[in-house]
């Protein structure tokens, strides 16, 4: 084997401020501490969407999340779906004779086989499909057969089935990504663990999500030592992430009854959460550890997205990519190994739920600049839209808990919406306001004219590449 093998792990809604490195002691997370202390640490990361689906989809895919027609997590009208002409990340190193496994959360197509993570690369698969599993009655999704919850904690199951896969493999090369559930809601987690952060003086919300970011942190102990045991820990490329930001909001159904989240959770200054394209929304922390290939113990604060892990994963590994559509991400293996660009490439967000709408939430970065078009106050069209949106949700939430009774996507409309005009887009100098708290647009408008135009001609690209998907 030339390259490495590879351990992906990627957590549920995680930002900077829930790292126990970064969280100025809110959060026990020893053996991410201890992986980071030993890793690239990536400190202008950022993931490659503001909600669960998309950013998956540009991971797996190299390409902005809109041109596959992952858009949303919307599982039941299949619009956290990959277009079937997309090749993933798992596909190529299959072809590159790696052995291919995911445990956890796909949601990139929770209904139909053709979508299944067996069907897109990977040649095991053990976890859930949809955007979320309760932690305790869950469905395990085994290639294809559903298993039924035995009581267990997900993330430690999860954690296990990972483990398997390594034991399994150790002797040959293999690509393993583990999509944790933590902390996604529901909020859930073991009683012992989070009365610890109770008793810290913690709100019941937070402490929840606390503890089960810490039984996460545990899994990670657990792979880490499986690499050890098997001895291809330093021959492993062991990497942790997150698919977003934080979520500072929550359905009352995802919490216990009486419990409040306040706002109160730690985001290390920046702004925003997940759903936004501010900092809080898509910078994510990125620690990587490859012994026997990369520096160990250092900071980069080159700007790196999602899109930029298919060809610099396959590039480290001497794998080729076999997809036929361009990726829209850099190999950036030269900057791990401590070189940097001349010039920073040109990055772009966009997300509302459905049809995409680019006057919405969509964001630009260049060099240190970065460009915000605000959320807009989004309404439905009329009360029976409204509904209609209801009856999606409450249908989303059936499948998380029978996934065996749905085979087919809703051939059901979409809700009719009112978009107000978009006020005047904001500009940030990320170099001396991380928090994005100095809008400078108006003192620089040469720059936030150009970059405008830069956002609303790529958004209207992706957006013509989505239109042509037909399946």
């Amino acid at each position: 084997m030339t390259g490495p093998n590879i351990v992906l792990m990627v957590a549920d809604d995680m930002g900077y401020g829930d790292f126990g490195l970064y969280s100025e002691g809110r959060v026990h997370t020893p053996a991410l501490d201890e992986l980071a202390s030993q890793s690239l640490r990536l400190t202008q990361h950022y993931a490659g969407s503001a909600v669960c689906s998309p950013s998956r989809a540009a991971l797996l895919t190299g390409r902005y999340p809109i041109r596959t027609g992952a858009i949303t997590p919307q599982e039941v009208l299949g619009n956290d779906r990959m277009a079937l002409g997309e090749v993933t990340i798992a596909d190529s190193f299959k072809a590159a004779g790696y052995t291919t496994g995911m445990v956890g959360k796909w949601h990139n197509g929770a209904l139909d086989p053709r979508f299944h993570p067996n069907a897109r690369g990977f040649d095991e698969f053990a976890g859930f499909r949809g955007g979320w599993a309760d932690y305790y009655r869950w469905n395990l999704d085994r290639n294809g057969s559903f298993e039924k919850s035995n009581g267990r904690y997900l993330t430690d199951v999860l954690a296990d089935e990972a483990v398997g896969f390594i034991t399994r493999h150790s002797a040959h090369p293999f690509f393993l990504m583990v999509t944790w559930n933590a902390p996604h809601s529901p909020l859930q987690a073991p009683e012992e663990v989070t009365r610890k952060y109770v008793e810290a003086g913690f709100e019941l919300g937070i402490a929840l999500i606390y503890a089960m970011i810490e039984v996460m942190d545990r899994g990670v102990a657990k792979i880490r030592e499986a690499l050890r045991t098997t001895g291809v820990e330093d021959d492993t490329l062991l990497m942790f992430t997150s698919d977003n930001g934080p979520a500072f909001s929550h359905r009352s159904d995802q919490v216990p009854e009486g419990v409040s989240l306040d706002g109160s959770r730690f985001n290390c200054g920046f702004a925003g959460a997940k759903g936004s394209v501010y900092e809080g929304g898509i910078r994510v922390p990125m620690i990587a550890r490859w012994a026997n290939g990369l520096p160990q113990d250092i900071e980069i604060s080159d700007q790196i997205c999602f899109t930029d892990w298919l060809p610099t994963l396959l590039s480290l590994a001497g794998a080729d990519h076999i997809g036929e559509k361009p990726v829209d991400g850099y190999d950036v293996s030269a900057v791990l190994r401590g070189d940097s660009p001349q010039e920073p490439p040109r990055r772009f967000w966009q997300w509302n739920g459905d049809t995409p709408i680019g006057t919405t939430n969509a964001a630009m970065r260049h060099g240190d600049w970065k460009l915000v078009r605000p959320a807009l106050d989004i309404s439905y069209a009329t009360s029976t839209d409204r509904e209609l949106a209801d009856r999606y949700v409450e249908k989303d939430i059936e499948y998380k808990y029978h996934p065996e009774n749905f085979s087919e996507i809703f051939d059901w409309p979409e809700p009719q919406k009112v978009i107000p005009d978009p006020p005047p887009p904001e500009l940030y100098d990320l170099s001396i306001d991380p928090g994005e708290t100095d809008d400078v647009a108006a003192g620089n408008p040469a720059i936030a004219s150009r970059m405008l135009v830069e956002l609303e001609t790529w958004f209207e690209e992706v957006e013509s590449e989505r239109r042509l998907i037909t399946d």
